[in-house]
């Protein structure tokens, strides 16, 4: 009696880490180990960067933020400081686009900022 080695699933298996790891160099497009191994690397790499990417665009959004907020007349954090003390919940991406496409409305966050500094400054004092 012969044994039960589950052929079609195997190949299929087999088939598809191929499939993923068609264009790597050498062996690892080849042969079954070294794609297996190539390709949950790739994986690996891929889940890692989809999580960096949000990391480098918060990044981003702050850089070009200081930027406007420094050629408006305040730093970035003072500015940060001074949204939270107003009550304004805007995010750092939508902020960053207001300074990049409508200079006026930006303005006008930067002063209602610097004004709730003041209140804020004043209720302490």
């Amino acid at each position: 009696m012969a044994r039960a080695t589950n052929s079609p699933a195997s190949r299929k298996r087999r088939k598809k880490v191929l499939k993923y790891a068609k264009g790597y160099f050498g062996n690892k497009s080849k042969l079954f180990r070294y794609a297996k191994e190539a390709v949950q690397h790739a994986w690996q790499y891929a889940y890692i960067a989809r999580k960096k990417k949000k990391s480098d665009r918060r990044g981003l959004w702050i850089v070009r933020l200081n930027a406007a907020c420094r050629a408006a007349g305040i730093s970035y954090s003072r500015f940060i400081e001074g949204l939270k003390a107003a009550k304004i919940e805007l995010d750092r991406k939508i902020l960053s686009d207001i300074a990049i496409r409508d200079e006026v409305a930006f303005n006008a966050l930067v002063k209602q900022a610097q004004d709730a500094l003041k209140t804020k400054a004043a209720t302490k004092a």
